[in-house]
C-alpha cells in the first residue's frame, strides 16, 4: 500500500515564504473553465481536470509557488492551533510533493540563522525544497528515527502526516486504511518527539477510532479534530491535532479537547 499526500501541485522546486492561508486574487484568471472530453480521457478524468482548473486553492498554490493545494490545509490548521513556531524542529512524513514542507519551512523560519529545522521524508524521489532537508526512504525503517534526529539536531517538536492510502470506494476499508496510517505515524511520533511536542495527522470523518483515540489521549495533553476550509467539502478527510506530548505516558491524561 502506497500512501500519498494531496496533489494539485505546481511543479516548482522552490521554497515559499508567503503567509497567506487561503485563495485571494487569482491573477485575473477566470474560474468556471470547461474541459471537453478528449478521445482518450474518461468522463471521470475530465471532471477531475475541470475541478482542478476551477479550484481557487489550486490556482493560488500555483501563483504562490506551493507544490500542492494541500499547503493551505496546513496553513489554516497552524493559524488555528499555532504549532509551527519560530525555531521549531519539524518532521513531515510522506512529504512529497512538498507543499507541507514548504509551509513548515516558512512558518518556523528554517532559512534564518536562529530559525527551526524541517526534515521531510518520502519513499519516492522528490524535492529539493529550499530550507528543508530532504530524505528518500521509508519512515518505518528501523534506521529512520536516528536519521531524522541527526538531521534535526535533536528530537522533533512537531510530527506532521498528510498521508492517505489510495481509496477503494468502500468506506469501511478506506477508513481502516487511513486509521492504520495514522497509527503507524503516531508510533513513529512517540519515538522521535520531544516532551511537549505536537502531532498532526489526517483521519477520515468520524475521527479516530476508540483504541487510537485512547492512545493519543494517553500520550498527549490535548487531542482535537478539525477540518480546514481548504479541505474539499465532499471529502471525508479531517485532521487530528494532538499537543503536549508526554514523555511519561503513565501520567493521567487530560480530557479530549473541544473544537
Amino acid at each position: 500500500m502506497t500512501a500519498r499526500k494531496g496533489t494539485g501541485g505546481t511543479g516548482s522546486k522552490t521554497g515559499v515564504t508567503g503567509k497567506r492561508s487561503g485563495p485571494g486574487k487569482t491573477g485575473g484568471r477566470m474560474l468556471n473553465e470547461r474541459v471537453r472530453t478528449a478521445r482518450q480521457r474518461t468522463a471521470s478524468s475530465t471532471r477531475w481536470l475541470e475541478r482542478q482548473l476551477n479550484d481557487p486553492y489550486v490556482i493560488e498554490a500555483r501563483r504562490l509557488g506551493y507544490q500542492s493545494r494541500a499547503a493551505f490545509k496546513l496553513l489554516q490548521l497552524d493559524d488555528r492551533f499555532h504549532f509551527l513556531k519560530t525555531g521549531t524542529r519539524v518532521v513531515d512524513l510522506g512529504a512529497a510533493p512538498g507543499g507541507w514542507t514548504q509551509v513548515a519551512v516558512a512558518r518556523v523560519k528554517a532559512e534564518q540563522p536562529r530559525g527551526g529545522k524541517v526534515v521531510g521524508i518520502d519513499i519516492l524521489e522528490w524535492g529539493p525544497i529550499a530550507g528543508a532537508t530532504i530524505l528518500i526512504g521509508d519512515f518505518l525503517d528501523e534506521a529512520t528515527p536516528a536519521r531524522l534526529k541527526e538531521a534535526l539536531g535533536g528530537p522533533a517538536d512537531v510530527v506532521l502526516s498528510d498521508m492517505a492510502a489510495p481509496t477503494t470506494g468502500h468506506p469501511p476499508t478506506d477508513h481502516a486504511r487511513i486509521v492504520h496510517l495514522c497509527e503507524v505515524a503516531l508510533a513513529f511520533a512517540i519515538e522521535v518527539l520531544a516532551p511537549g511536542g505536537s502531532f498532526l495527522a489526517k483521519v477520515f470523518k468520524g475521527g479516530t477510532e476508540r483504541e487510537l483515540l485512547a492512545l493519543l489521549k494517553r500520550h498527549f495533553a490535548v487531542v482535537r479534530h478539525a477540518k480546514p476550509a481548504a479541505s474539499r467539502a465532499e471529502s471525508a478527510e479531517t485532521y487530528v491535532v494532538a499537543s503536549g506530548y508526554r514523555a511519561d505516558p503513565t501520567k493521567k491524561p487530560a480530557p479530549m479537547g473541544k473544537v
